[in-house]
């Protein structure tokens, strides 16, 4: 798993050095309006849907070409999802590798998969260990504006495929409760091209 981060890390800093004689290469932060999945208290309970909730993301990035553009993202993301009181927190890292082109002046879109790695995962005080796949891939689609070094872009991001968090339920209930794990978000990021 370690291997797997560092050669992630190493590729996507290459690319960075690369990106920074053409394009740019920067570092980026912003916030996240967020939400996962259901959550099931029990076997054969009716599902509870959270309510959305601020996390916050930072990370670096990377950008090759001009009119089209290859952009990778290293992110450290926080998010919180709200389950009528009981909170289910993630820490992640997430490597989108978007495709963009710009429309008109400084404004551009862009869409691309984004890989995730759990790093971390509570729920209300309890460390759920039994998650289903700690690596899993998600959507990124968004636009954006460049002026000068400063860039803001608004995206979605969600997840593709199922990925449920697991853990013992409440005293007297039918099986564990589960959570499905994957991200529903709207991302606002700043990011400063170095």
């Amino acid at each position: 798993m370690k291997k797997t981060i560092l050669l992630a890390v190493f590729a996507l800093g290459s690319i960075a050095a690369f990106a920074q004689s053409d394009p740019g290469f920067g570092i980026k932060a912003g916030l996240n309006y967020n939400a996962n999945g259901d959550y099931f208290e029990s076997t054969g309970e009716a599902a509870r849907n959270p309510d959305r909730n601020m996390g916050y993301h930072v990370g670096i990035f990377g950008k090759i070409g001009d009119q089209m553009y290859l952009r990778p993202e290293l992110i450290y993301t926080k998010t919180k999802s709200d389950y009528d009181g009981d909170k289910f927190d993630i820490s992640k890292l997430d490597l989108p590798v978007l495709v963009g082109a710009k429309i008109i002046g400084p404004l551009h879109v862009f869409a691309g998969p984004a890989f995730q790695y759990i790093l971390d995962t509570e729920f209300d005080g309890i460390t759920i260990k039994d998650i289903e796949n700690d690596f899993s891939v998600g959507l990124n689609i968004g636009a954006g504006v460049n002026l000068g070094k400063l860039g803001i872009d608004l995206r979605y991001e969600r997840g593709f495929s199922e990925n449920e968090a697991t853990f013992v339920g409440n005293i007297g209930s039918i099986g564990p409760s589960r959570i499905d794990a994957r991200p529903d978000q709207i991302i606002v990021s700043l990011s400063l091209n170095l």
